[in-house]
């Protein structure tokens, strides 16, 4: 196993446990350095590629469109061009919930027409066509995951992050932007990985297309309330205003999982809960 990371985001300490595994090594890199790749394609012969590398931070794109442009999308036509040239033909992809947008009722996998309101939702979007379109051309299999909020350890941004950090800022306020009705499921990243693992091993479509996410969502004030109860101050939650908290964000969405959940997958959390793990865990073990 080869991890390919250009540490932007990522840090050597979370895979320091792995430091000795003579099956794993760690290649600092960019994906859109093309000689690098190129070279480290042609050298491992790779019989599969999980592609996680995106901007993540859907909010910082709206000032800067070509962070998701470069990182989001371009990074996926790399791999993808990667793959080809090297006879790699299996790809696990990290999606969104963001390609949806803002759509009505529990959305299912084959939801239409499909209006991203976030550039990462567009670029996601993007990457997803272009890999249908080498499944079809070059002969890829391809397992795409559309993740929702993922929540657990090591998170870099997102709400309980940024909501854990201004309470060790200002203990006796939390201010949060929007109204608190947002309303999105949450997922314990351990969770996560289970199901693409399951997803990988159990589907053997030329393409495989799944939602997974928590059975119940959690509103953004349940969220504040949550990071108070954990931080144990007693402080004052106070909201912006508006029904959500950027321009791109998608206020509340449902998703139909249950495609996923006939392969027997089925979180050990509920969304709530995922949430309060997040929150703990960031208070102790973050300064």
């Amino acid at each position: 196993m080869v991890a390919l990371d250009n540490l932007l985001l990522g840090r050597m300490e979370n895979i320091a446990h792995l430091s000795d595994d003579a099956n794993f090594r760690f290649v600092e890199g960019d994906v859109l350095d093309a000689n690098k790749i190129e070279a480290l394609f042609e050298k491992e012969k790779f019989d599969c590629v999980f592609h996680l590398a995106a901007n993540s931070d859907i909010a910082i794109s709206h000032a800067h469109p070509r962070v998701d442009y470069d990182n989001t999308f371009r990074s996926t036509y790399a791999i993808l061009d990667a793959m080809r040239n090297s006879n790699t033909r299996n790809i696990v992809f990290a999606s969104t919930s963001a390609i949806y947008g803002e759509a009505p009722g529990q959305i299912k996998e084959d939801h239409g027409p499909l209006r991203p309101l976030s550039h990462y939702g567009a670029a996601k979007l993007a990457s997803e066509a272009f890999i249908s379109s080498f499944v079809e051309n070059y002969d890829f299999k391809a397992w795409v995951i559309r993740f929702p909020n993922v929540v657990g350890p090591r998170s870099t941004h997102g709400a309980i992050f940024d909501f854990v950090n201004k309470l060790k800022k200002t203990p006796t306020q939390l201010q949060v932007l929007g109204n608190g009705s947002q309303e999105k499921p949450y997922l314990h990243v351990k969770d996560l990985i289970t199901a693409i693992m399951l997803a990988w091993e159990k589907s053997d479509e030329a393409l495989n297309i799944f939602n997974v996410g928590a059975a119940e969502r959690t509103t953004v004030a349940k969220i504040a309330r949550i990071v108070v109860e954990e931080s144990g101050e007693d402080a004052d939650i106070v909201y912006s205003g508006g029904d959500r908290g950027w321009i791109g964000d998608v206020a509340k969405f449902d998703y139909d999982t249950s495609r996923i959940r006939t392969l027997g997958w089925l979180p050990t959390m509920t969304s709530d809960d995922a949430v309060r793990a997040a929150a703990h865990w960031l208070f102790e073990n973050t300064k």
